[in-house]
């Protein structure tokens, strides 16, 4: 009888701690949902029960219909809702969005996301038309409509959403698009669609834009109304995801190295500065002053759309000589931060480089192919080699080094790399690639080098000086002995480049 008195209260223990058990793990859970990621029970499958409808909140992929019209605590949040910009913000989304119904990219039944939304006036419209399973995410959480999440890590599996929306132009100021763009693909269903608001009118932009997103095919771009003053319109973008990947290959993938420079490159060439025909006869002016009309890239077109920005300088001698005196306090940048390299093989300069934040020094000849090269530098008439690290001389392979015979000049040997495929190791057809080239007579080597390889079309800008048997300041009537090109073949290099797309400034 004792033992079975006792059975009872053994198995009643059992239970109470198992339930006691069950109450600590939902309020440990809850307190983690709470404190520490910064949300609510309302996010789906954060905790372990759902709230009823009389909450009012809404849920992450399971809204509660309705729920937005309720307002949430608090008097800011009540002005907020109630305020003329809040109501101007849904009236125009609203009005976005049911043309979007109209034309069959969405409908009621919808799972939505609205990326870098801070507000959710978005959000609020998807649900005022019916779309009522609609969330929104934003680095920093906006109770009920948006919950914090960062734009390289969306918190969503992969094929969740029907439709996922980025309005107020706000893809143009995201630093690194191309994640942001995978991000989007990553999370649409296939044969869902994603619908993006940017600024940018240009063609040059519009192409970078679609070449983010290798996984989805551009449906149609129009031009809507803007949001206010200093939006005054606005490119509506409406892609759909394929299953497959549609993205272009990569500059000398595939089975060739050919690359095809694309259209929206050629248009920026037919409105560069015309190049100069006829050769100068006082060059170390003429050229110089040539800056004051070239027509840089970012002048005439946004570059928002870009994963990278990288400068090359190749032959870039001191740090002063063009990056800090020209490139960095000169050429526009839209506010981009720039990768730099400096490629330059003379050792007289690299200690200075060590002391350059933000360059990295190649400190090589570039070249086409691996191989040990001899460095002259020559001397003009009248002219002396006082300086033995000036950084300008002919770079040649050593079997073929003019050192002997009535050579007048210092000669070193140093490493030459394979450039081109440098570059395509370095950059992708979506980073933006300034180039600035002063290589001493080389580009005649470079140059072909780059467009065999296909390298060439990973070049967005390019400032070339071009080598030739130039008139010389020190001695009228007598022409430069370092160089055998004339003026009319650099001419003939400059033409080509442009003829094949690629937008070639004249450097001095």
């Amino acid at each position: 009888m004792e033992l079975g008195a006792g059975k009872p209260s053994f198995l009643r223990n059992i239970l109470a701690r198992v339930l006691l058990l069950g109450v600590l793990l939902i309020v440990v859970r809850f307190s983690y949902v709470v404190t520490i990621a910064g949300e609510s029970c309302n996010v789906g499958n954060f905790c372990f029960f759902s709230l009823p409808d009389n909450f009012n909140f809404v849920a992450g992929t399971g809204v509660v219909n309705k729920a937005v019209r309720s307002q949430p605590a608090g008097l800011s949040k009540s002005d907020l809702y109630t305020s003329k910009h809040w109501i101007k913000s849904v009236h125009l989304y609203s009005s976005i969005f049911q043309d979007l119904i109209s034309e069959g990219f969405l409908s009621p039944d919808s799972k939505s996301l609205c990326i870098e939304t801070p507000l959710g006036q978005d959000v609020f419209a998807l649900k005022e038309i019916g779309v009522s399973d609609a969330v929104g995410i934003y680095k920093k959480a906006s109770k009920p409509l948006v919950i914090a999440a960062k734009l390289n890590r969306i918190p969503f599996d992969d094929d969740t959403f029907d439709f996922v929306f980025s309005g107020g132009g706000r893809f143009d100021g995201v630093s690194r698009p191309l994640d942001f763009a995978s991000e989007i693909s990553r999370t649409l269903k296939p044969q869902g669609f994603a619908v993006v608001h940017v600024r940018a009118k240009d063609t040059y932009s519009f192409d970078s834009f679609l070449d983010l997103f290798n996984s989805c095919k551009l449906i149609r771009s129009r031009d809507v109304d803007g949001y206010d003053s200093s939006m005054p319109y606005i490119r509506e973008i409406v892609l759909q995801k394929h299953s497959q990947i549609l993205g272009k290959s990569l500059a000398g993938g595939g089975s060739g190295n050919k690359c095809s420079i694309p259209g929206h490159k050629l248009e920026l060439v037919h409105d560069a500065e015309p190049l100069i025909k006829q050769e100068p006869l006082k060059p170390w002016i003429t050229l110089k002053r040539n800056i004051n009309n070239i027509k840089y890239l970012p002048a005439m077109a946004d570059i928002s759309f870009k994963n990278r920005y990288v400068y090359v300088d190749v032959g870039a001698r001191s740090y002063g000589s063009s990056i800090g005196s020209w490139f960095k306090k000169q050429y526009p940048k839209q506010n981009k931060t720039f990768e730099v390299y400096a490629v330059e093989a003379d050792k007289t300069f690299h200690e200075q480089y060590k002391l350059k934040k933000g360059v990295t020094l190649l400190p090589y000849a570039a070249w086409v192919k691996n191989e040990t090269l001899s460095f002259e530098i020559h001397r003009d008439p009248g002219e002396q080699v006082s300086d033995k690290g000036r950084g300008m001389g002919r770079i040649q392979p050593v079997k073929s080094s003019s050192s002997g015979g009535g050579f007048d000049g210092v000669v070193d040997e140093i490493e030459g790399f394979d450039f081109a495929q440098w570059l395509k190791r370095t950059v992708t057809e979506k980073d933006f690639v300034v180039m600035k080239m002063d290589v001493e007579g080389t580009e005649f080597d470079l140059i072909p080098r780059l467009f065999k390889t296909g390298a060439i079309c990973l070049i967005d800008e390019l400032f070339l000086e071009c080598h030739y048997n130039r008139w010389q300041k020190c001695c009228p009537g007598v022409r430069s002995p370092k160089y055998e090109k004339t003026y009319e073949q650099c001419l003939d290099l400059f033409t080509s480049l442009r003829e094949s797309g690629v937008l070639v400034h004249q450097w001095w």
